[in-house]
């Protein structure tokens, strides 16, 4: 295991030790923003796989068609940002088969590890036959206490992997304040019924929010895990492309969402945007009452 500044400092580092000029890495979209700059960065080029609502699975042969000769990593996120789902573990199991195959690693992206709901069980990238030695399991303390600002993140991998990962980290932040250090490994001591509440309160704050937008003419996607939740604009009656919808709501309802868009190389499917449920219940109905708004002015 290697502590570095947040989990995104750690997606850096892993992609930065492995990867040249050439080498290509395998996304899935929608994405977290930083993957592809990261990687370019890096030299490296981008092939996508597209997963589409609602339940936002991986095709087998387009996953299979992704992967070449020069893939040299691939980065799966599960929890899912933005689309708040959960890789199967079939899914998982899929692309396992592939990095074998193409001798290829797996930088898993599991910081909601965590924010799980409804009964279901994380199941991370390390536990599928054949990946505990080509997998870096990337998580974070931010997400797990809601303290972001702290930036404590983690990776854990094989020790040929962390050698190699350390290296790059070395050279990018050093180290990470100890006293945060500290404070994180006190909260992971804390029992199992802390992280059980932490999650039942995210569940009524989604419970919440889904019912508030369904009384509201919205329709949206289910959430089984992050603190995320998607609207259907178009089946909310909203005919605008969802990066219009985000500004206008923004300038003419005062409320910030997030359109799907930006987590995208490519125009996506559908018209969808991004919600957080991690709030107060007044800023949740507040949210809900500008949003309709929002629907008001601009359907």
């Amino acid at each position: 295991m290697t502590i570095t500044s947040g989990a995104t400092e750690a997606l850096a580092a892993a992609l930065l030790a492995l990867l040249s000029p050439g080498d290509e890495v395998v996304l899935f979209e929608p994405m977290y923003d930083s993957y592809l700059p990261m990687l370019r960065r890096a030299g490296a080029t981008a092939r996508f796989v597209r997963l589409d609502p609602p339940h936002w699975r991986i095709d087998p042969a387009e996953l299979a068609a992704a992967f070449t000769d020069k893939t040299r990593a691939v980065v799966p996120n599960t929890p899912l940002n933005p689309s708040a789902s959960l890789i199967a573990a079939d899914d998982l199991a899929l692309i396992a088969a592939q990095c074998v195959k193409h001798d290829c690693i797996a930088i898993s992206d599991e910081v909601w590890e965590h924010c799980v709901f409804d009964g279901a069980r994380h199941i991370s990238m390390l536990s599928i036959p054949g990946m505990r030695d080509r997998t870096i399991k990337i998580g974070s303390a931010g997400k797990i206490f809601s303290m972001t600002g702290w930036k404590v993140g983690f990776a854990c991998a094989a020790p040929w992997l962390t050698e190699a990962f350390a290296k790059a980290h070395q050279f990018l932040t050093f180290t990470t304040p100890p006293s945060l250090q500290s404070a994180v490994a006190y909260g992971l001591a804390k029992p199992a019924a802390h992280f059980d509440a932490m999650r039942e309160q995210l569940v009524r704050g989604r419970d919440r929010l889904a019912a508030g937008f369904a009384q509201e003419g919205f329709v949206t996607l289910p959430a089984a895990g992050t603190y995320f939740m998607a609207i259907d604009l178009a089946a909310s009656g909203i005919a605008l492309p969802d990066h219009v919808f985000a500004i206008r709501a923004v300038k003419e309802a005062g409320v910030a969402v997030v359109p799907f868009s930006a987590f995208y190389n490519t125009p996506p499917g559908a018209a969808l945007a991004r919600l957080c449920f991690a709030k107060s219940d007044e800023t949740l109905d507040r949210g809900i009452e500008r949003l309709a708004k929002a629907r008001q002015i601009l359907r």
